[in-house]
């Protein structure tokens, strides 16, 4: 092959570059310019910010924290690994490479001559730097290596000590949850013997003041006017003494009632928020950030009475929120939360309370022929209605009617298939709101301008219902009637 048939290096080639050119050859010799990586740091710089991570991780008090700490330390080093392996296998690539285009270039150097000899003479220089930089990189990639291994002994020894303080932990833990566990005893014995004393003083307070009232008696058969008087006087200072220690008596009962139940309820992670009366609203509240998502649990509302201690499912009523109505007063609400097949009890710490006022109110309205309220549908047959105008509810001695100006939305008699009760559920405006069933297959949820005014309808209705024998009430609430 002659030299003139060797095809010359263009004069404007450019060989001040120090790194050889990286690309592939694709198809028909398509030059394909490779995808630039992102910048990653140096193996020298992930090993110092490592150890910095773990002269930190001393100073810290959380051993879980540590622990977890020391896992991922474990893990990086084991990337790094990888990434040593895969930049020796790198490295041969590239000596293989490096010694076949210096084959290459001295080939081509034997078959040239002129100014195209000294451009691949210059070309072969560069490929030689090029190897003694790669020379250079695989000692201190060797180096590297070498204190990976050391960082990896190192972090596997100090994840086996966290370990070990992390047992220690737990034992203390276990021992101090076992001390709490004895003082709530001890509380609740305590709480147990102040409720036997208080009882065992109130019997004998009693039994004096009785002794007392029968001198009394005697004295005033006895016919003796002077010492009557002044029995009289005595027995009108010891009816305020007893008005004042029964009030106190039953504050204390309260009192002892709400300690027992925070005691007996302190490993539970909810709580009831609200105030227990007509008119008010009854919320469901996590007490501890380890509680389960309300959203995910099963809830359900009961009434218990506590004459008989009977519980009285309330159909419906299985949201976070409960309005109390007039049929809740005077009995206790109990609501059970299952989650994840545990099921939680929490129950009010006494009966609903009468709302102030609303009794004198209800008898003020029976004395008219009929009432009338404002009020505004929310829904109609359980879907949403998107009108928000005034409507007026007229609860009448024989039915209930429903109107807008002059036109009728529902006008039904009482009969055993009407239904009316508080609505069960819903936000925190569920107390000014009811469920109200004119007939199977019509019925609304109405909203009033007060609870008042929607406890006041609910208990004027079911009084009049009351005399046309129809027990007016809501879903499976049912009852006989005079019951």
């Amino acid at each position: 092959m002659s030299v003139d048939s060797v095809p010359s290096v263009s004069p404007d080639a450019n060989f001040v570059s120090n790194t050889f050119p990286k690309y592939k050859l694709g198809p028909d010799n398509v030059i394909i310019e490779p995808k630039e990586s992102p910048a990653r740091p140096s193996l020298k710089e992930i090993v110092a910010k490592e150890t910095a991570q773990l002269l930190e991780q001393h100073q810290r008090l959380s051993v879980r924290d540590l622990a977890k700490k020391f896992e991922r330390g474990l893990s990086t080093v084991a990337k790094l690994s990888e990434e040593a392996k895969w930049r020796e296998v790198a490295s041969l690539d590239r000596n293989v490479l490096l010694k076949k285009l210096m084959d290459v270039l001295e080939s081509l150097k034997g078959r040239v001559a002129g100014r195209n000899r000294d451009d691949a003479e210059e070309a072969i220089s560069m490929v030689e730097g090029l190897a003694v930089q790669l020379t250079q990189r695989e000692g201190e990639l060797l180096q590297e290596k070498a204190e990976v291994k050391k960082l990896a002994a190192f972090l596997k020894q100090a994840s086996e000590d966290a370990q070990k303080v992390v047992e220690e932990e737990r034992a203390h833990a276990r021992a101090e949850i076992e001390s709490a566990k004895s003082a709530v005893q001890r509380v609740e014995e305590a709480f147990r013997e102040k409720e036997e004393i208080s009882g065992s003083m109130e019997q004998q307070d009693l039994e004096e003041l009785m002794g007392e009232v029968q001198e009394a008696r005697r004295i005033k058969m006895l016919h003796q006017p002077s010492k009557v008087m002044d029995m009289e006087s005595e027995l009108q200072a010891l009816r305020s003494q007893i008005a004042e220690k029964s009030l106190l008596i039953i504050k204390l009962q309260k009192e002892l009632a709400v300690n027992k139940r925070l005691v007996e309820n302190k490993s539970h992670l909810y709580d009831l928020e609200g105030l227990e009366c007509l008119g008010s609203c009854l919320c469901i509240l996590p007490r501890v950030d380890a509680a389960s998502d309300l959203s995910n649990c099963s809830i359900q509302w009961y009434r218990i009475q506590p004459e008989a201690n009977k519980k009285e499912l309330i159909s419906g009523a299985t949201k976070l929120v409960y309005a109390p109505e007039p049929f809740d007063v005077g009995r206790f609400l109990q609501v059970e939360i299952i989650s994840n097949d545990e099921r939680i009890t929490l129950i009010t710490s006494g009966p609903i309370e009468p709302a102030a006022g609303l009794g004198n109110y209800v008898e003020v309205l029976v004395r008219k022929p009929e009432t009338e309220f404002n009020v505004v549908i929310l829904q109609i047959n359980g879907h949403d209605h998107r009108s928000h105008s005034i409507h007026v509810f007229h609860v009448g001695r024989m039915r209930i009617e429903l109107q807008k100006g002059k036109k009728t939305k529902a006008k039904e008699s009482y009969s055993s298939a009407m239904q009316l009760c508080g609505v069960r559920g819903g936000g925190n405006a569920a107390a000014q709101a009811l469920f109200w069933q004119a007939k199977k297959g019509l019925s609304f949820i109405l909203a009033f301008e007060s609870d008042r005014e929607r406890n006041a309808a609910i208990m004027l209705a079911r009084r009049y219902a009351f005399d046309c024998n129809i027990m007016l009430s809501g879903p499976d609430d049912r009852a006989p009637v005079g019951s």
